[in-house]
């Protein structure tokens, strides 16, 4: 490995499954301390004792404002500063209009809009110069799905998060941006259906993406790791799609 990210202090939110745990696994190869942080002590201490001596086990839920700040308050006693974030936590449902109810709506926005939002608020004041913020977008913000609206929704915002805060940010050495998957076999995605049909769901996806399959969580994180490297030095405020070709087609 390179060692990008020697000496690095990393925060993954959503990091006990899926991208997040690539990602985090990744940052840490590159030498990178990580701050694992999910809802499930369980799969973070799985993470955790994969990832070796480092890492750092957060179990918060990001869409508490009260678990954000102790959250943070622990990653300034620890290590006083944050020079990569990740605001990965997020998730969705299946409705179609006309079956969306208002506790979906609540529970995705909660986490993927209010969540990110908070989350990098918190951290600003560690947030160190040059440090690089890393927001898990989708390629739901760009193209429509049947029945996937409020998600779609919800990674729309995430994405017009980034545009707005490279300009309040301006000046403070602060980088901001936007991975966007695309279809990726991740325990949230082939969740969204029953066993039975999840590897129709996957084959369904892959056709609809110009490469011919999904991703694998490891090469989403690899952009990440592009992204938060001084290799992105000047990139700001990008939606970087790691889809395939499923948005651009």
């Amino acid at each position: 490995m390179s060692a990008a990210l020697q000496d690095k202090v990393a925060v993954v939110t959503g990091a006990g499954s899926g991208i997040g745990r690539s990602i985090a696994q990744r940052f840490a190869e590159e030498g990178a301390t990580v701050y694992l942080v999910g809802r499930r002590q369980h799969t973070l201490d799985e993470v955790a004792a994969e990832l070796g001596t480092g890492a750092q086990v957060v179990v918060a839920d990001t869409s508490q404002l009260a678990d954000i700040d102790r959250l943070f308050s622990l990653v300034e006693e620890k290590s006083g500063r944050v020079d990569v974030l990740v605001a990965n936590a997020g998730g969705g449902s299946l409705a179609a209009l006309g079956q969306i109810a208002e506790q979906d709506f609540d529970a995705t926005f909660a986490t993927n809009v209010k969540g990110v939002l908070f989350t990098v608020q918190r951290a600003l004041p560690l947030l160190s110069d040059g440090a690089s913020v890393i927001l898990t977008g989708s390629t739901a913000s760009a193209k429509g799905g049947p029945a996937f609206s409020v998600y779609g929704a919800t990674k729309a915002a995430v994405r017009n998060f980034a545009r707005s805060w490279i300009i309040d940010l301006k000046g403070q050495g602060i980088r901001v941006n936007v991975l966007s998957p695309g279809p990726t076999k991740t325990p949230g995605l082939v969740g969204l259906v029953p066993e039975a049909q999840q590897q129709g769901l996957l084959d369904q996806l892959a056709n609809s993406v110009p490469l011919g399959r999904v991703a694998d969580p490891d090469e989403i994180a690899n952009a990440a790791l592009f992204l938060a490297s001084d290799q992105s030095s000047f990139v700001n405020g990008i939606e970087l799609f790691v889809d395939g070709g499923a948005a651009q087609a």
